[in-house]
């Protein structure tokens, strides 16, 4: 490998197992490492790259500890140490007081992983902190004991301490508690772009206006909430007057998942999702609608105002496995943005889609989904079936 004069270096894919060499190169700012099989990095190798700025060392799963000699690299802002077997975080990281973003997703070890006190802290210039999944899956029942499933009181006090932080990643949250305690701090809600409720627990009802504060959010996730019969907006009826833009909670949010939410008969909350751009439903055996007429029938008459068309910015539809599912919206809309509409699994009672001639001017759509489903959906007439014919492709499994 040629070091010396390079400043930025592209090693990944490359079956690497060992980092013995000492290389010297003063100039070099960028280097990546990943998707290699690196199990060990010498003591040296970083003692002579002092201007390097960015180092990606993710995908490497059996690279289980960093040399300490990583404490050389004074002038690094970024850090990916995503999906590896790193078991520990070592203290002389301290050293990196330049590091702008640190990533610890997907980490084999991570519901183990020790992390020095104080040390998260002192990366004062952070703005970005990845740390998800954060679930101890060897021992389950301990989750309660941290406040996030895994993201203790210490390191939540290190989190207030970093002002420049706009970007936190983090684990999924199972319960109203952690939910509660998450939203009780600021710095979170204003970090926060993906959020997921998995498995959440205790509350048959969840009011989805409690995280209309958080200005970030871009995906919202609800998987394997086995016990939620619904997702209300409660809270909206009750505090918004006809002159406020009710739409404007959500406005940052662009996807969002629902999958293995066996209760939920209907996803009408996200009316309120005015730029939703991804929308997926997967295996929800009682949604009978995606948005309900007579739910949103009781919105516009509470807030005094009409509803507004939904999805005018969606761009991908996937329905999978919604037996009882009989109607996505009750009536013809416009998908000026939507490319593809996929319907998998059984999702049988679906005969009537919310599609006219004048749906997809402009538009070209692709609508994947079996052929026994597509033989009996009912159109509006023949000349919207034959314009939506031509977009038809079947699965290839």
């Amino acid at each position: 490998m040629t070091w010396e004069c390079a400043k930025r270096m592209s090693i990944m894919s490359n079956q690497i197992k060992v980092l013995r060499e000492t290389p010297k190169c003063p100039n070099l700012r960028t280097l990546f490492l990943g998707e290699n099989n690196l199990q060990v990095i010498s003591d040296g190798f970083f003692h002579f790259i002092p201007r390097l700025t960015v180092l990606n060392l993710s995908r490497n799963y059996g690279l289980e500890e960093l040399p300490k000699g990583i404490s050389q690299l004074i002038s690094l802002e970024c850090l990916d140490l995503s999906s590896t077997g790193i078991r520990e975080l070592p203290i002389e990281l301290k050293s990196l007081t330049k590091l702008k973003m640190l990533d610890l997703s997907n980490m084999l070890f991570v519901g183990k992983m020790k992390i020095p006190r104080q040390l998260i802290s002192s990366f004062f210039k952070l703005q970005i902190f990845k740390l998800r999944p954060l679930i101890n899956r060897d021992y389950p029942d301990e989750e309660e004991d941290n406040v996030l499933n895994g993201v203790n009181e210490d390191l939540i006090k290190e989190l207030k301490c970093l002002q420049h932080l706009n970007i936190l990643s983090i684990p999924p949250i199972k319960s109203v508690f952690a939910l509660e305690r998450f939203l009780s701090f600021n710095l979170f809600r204003c970090c926060i772009e993906t959020l997921e409720l998995d498995e959440f627990r205790d509350s048959n009802v969840f009011n989805v206006l409690c995280l209309e504060n958080m200005e970030r959010l871009e995906k919202l996730c609800f998987k394997d909430c086995a016990s939620m019969e619904e997702i209300k907006i409660e809270k909206l009826l009750s505090s918004v007057s006809s002159s406020i833009n009710y739409t404007s909670q959500f406005h940052t949010l662009s996807r969002v998942i629902i999958d293995g939410c066996g209760k939920l008969t209907d996803a009408t909350w996200l009316i309120f999702v005015p730029n939703l751009r991804f929308l997926s439903i997967s295996w929800c055996f009682k949604m009978e609608e995606i948005l309900s007429e007579g739910k949103l029938g009781e919105v516009a008459d509470k807030v005094e105002i009409p509803y507004p068309k939904p999805f005018l910015k969606l761009e991908m539809l996937k329905l999978c496995v919604l037996p009882e599912l009989k109607s996505i919206y009750w009536d013809a809309l416009p998908f000026p943005f939507l490319k593809h509409f996929c319907v998998w699994g059984d999702c049988s009672k679906l005969k009537k889609l919310p599609l006219n001639s004048d749906s997809a001017k402009g538009n070209s759509i692709t609508i994947e989904g079996r052929k026994d489903w597509w033989e009996e959906v009912e159109w509006v007439n023949e000349a919207t079936r034959d314009i939506f014919l031509p977009s038809l492709r079947f699965p290839s499994y």
